[in-house]
């Protein structure tokens, strides 16, 4: 299987790369400068392309909003329109579930009615929609799949955040927030992805990309410790102290801001089940498993 990558220097990107390297033969990494100057007969060359490319999700609010539009909306409309010319059969898009909710209480699936409040998800959402808003020919097949946290080694955000909170010995002051999360590995994520290029019997659509089982930040920060044989050190903080420090964070730009607060504590549970009746196949790392894989990285960079 020939195919192309955008985004492929990204954290997602590389790990697929490396996963892929054996299996498919790469024709291209686009490049932002590919994109300008993009051409029918290079898509032409491709089975599939995989469009990864996109402008995450910032936490310190500091963001043009108009570049996720520009990146996340109209690159892929861009890129999409030429694959749809192209002699290329697949194409997958990284979008988020972010694009339906940036907070959720139940099990988020597909069914449910996108109301994305952040730049980031509705230009996610929109991207979304003008795909498929297309005619798709018949004998091509168009994947849009919505991950929740991806995560494994190399991984940067809130697990290194809370690594290091654990790895330094500070106290846990959240334990009274009682919450559930789930979190994608990038090896599921790339076996599905694999899968959908391989699998001709899968049917275009939206797809939810999750790891079984979703944890608790306070499971999560007792993973932690393991990792690093360290006994957890969890404090019952009450929440009225907590969300009086997390405003104080937001007027001096400390980590633990009011945004990083909700996502460390809210509930976002998503279902996986669309993409696992479709693949018909089990997850091959399990949440935990991942997790601990990814934290155990962190502590061999740290010695390097």
């Amino acid at each position: 299987m020939n195919i192309i990558y955008t985004g492929s220097t990204g954290f997602i990107g590389n790990n697929l790369m490396i996963y892929f390297k054996k299996k498919h033969q790469l024709i291209k990494c686009l490049s932002r400068t590919d994109f300008d100057n993009l051409r029918l007969e290079t898509l032409d060359k491709a089975d599939a392309i995989i469009h990864l490319a996109g402008k995450a999700h910032d936490l310190k609010n500091i963001s043009i909003p108009s570049i996720y539009y520009q990146v996340n909306t109209d690159l892929t409309k861009k890129i999409f329109d030429e694959f749809l010319l192209s002699k290329a059969k697949i194409f997958i898009t990284l979008s988020s579930v972010k694009a339906v909710a940036d907070q959720f209480e139940g099990e988020l699936s597909e069914e449910i009615i996108p109301n994305p409040k952040s730049h980031y998800g509705k230009s996610k959402l929109m991207a979304e929609q003008y795909i498929l808003s297309q005619q798709i020919p018949l004998d091509k097949r168009v994947y849009i799949l919505r991950p929740c946290m991806v995560h494994g080694p190399g991984n940067k955000g809130n697990l290194n955040l809370l690594y290091n909170i654990v790895n330094k010995g500070i106290p846990w002051p959240l334990g009274l927030y009682e919450n559930k999360r789930t979190f994608c590995s990038i090896e599921n994520l790339c076996f599905i992805i694999n899968n959908l290029i391989e699998n001709e019997q899968i049917p275009s659509g939206v797809y939810n990309i999750a790891d079984d089982d979703a944890l608790s930040t306070n499971e999560l920060i007792n993973l932690i410790a393991d990792s690093l044989e360290k006994k957890p050190f969890i404090l019952n903080t009450p929440k009225f102290l907590i969300n009086i420090l997390s405003k104080l964070c937001d007027l001096f730009h400390l980590p633990l801001n009011t945004e990083r607060l909700n996502k460390l504590t809210e509930n976002y549970v998503v279902s996986n089940n669309k993409i696992k009746q479709a693949i018909n196949k089990p997850l091959p790392v399990k949440a935990k498993d991942g997790l601990m894989k990814t934290l155990n990285s962190f502590g061999k960079s740290s010695k390097h």
